[in-house]
């Protein structure tokens, strides 16, 4: 048994011994990801953050119902945040993007999309955090009072997934128990019928 166990440690390290020189190492390293994935800037000139105020009304428009309005924050939020990365990723690959001549616009285009993720996520998140502070309203049908959800929990919990704010367990947990409520309030009603 001992030598079945030695002659497999001496036949493991000598299949593992290739020495790899430095140069074939940052070959290696380089070759495959230096064009994948990376922005030049004429695709990131491309890019514009400037758009977003048609998005950003339908969001704000009090007329929508709750679950549309979190679901257009949500989608805007999350394309600023794609268009931020793509920056922020082309620019950690290629710096001279930052420094070449012309190149003002692609950071003053970079800061503005930052700043208006920035706002949107501010403005969601604030409506997030309301529609979890009060996930419910009581409604009267056929003469009862009955409590109902504001909206869909589940965009709820997605929308709050996607902000991953730092309390993020804790609302996620306040919608758990409000989802509970309209459950225990809908279960007498249902054994009437």
């Amino acid at each position: 048994m001992r030598t079945f166990v030695i002659a497999g440690a001496c036949l493991a390290l000598a299949g593992c011994v290739k020495e790899i020189s430095s140069e074939e190492r940052l070959e290696r390293a380089t070759q495959g990801g230096d064009m994948k994935g990376t922005s030049s800037a004429a695709d990131l000139a491309k890019i514009k953050c400037d758009d977003t105020n048609s998005e950003l009304g339908k969001a704000r428009s009090d007329s929508r119902p709750e679950t549309d309005r979190v679901v257009s924050y949500k989608e805007l939020f999350d394309s600023l945040k794609i268009r931020v990365a793509r920056f922020d990723e082309a620019m950690s690959r290629n710096p001279d993007l930052q420094f070449q001549e012309g190149s003002q616009e692609l950071v003053s285009a970079k800061e503005n999309c930052i700043q208006q993720m920035a706002d949107v996520k501010v403005e969601f998140e604030t409506y997030v955090r309301e529609l979890v502070n009060v996930p419910t309203v009581q409604e009267i049908k056929g003469g009862n009072t009955v409590v109902v959800a504001r909206l869909d929990f589940g965009v709820l919990r997605e929308a709050i997934e996607a902000l991953n704010p730092d309390d993020r367990d804790s609302l996620l947990n306040k919608v758990s128990n409000a989802e509970k409520k309209v459950e225990v309030k809908a279960e007498p009603r249902r054994r009437n019928k």
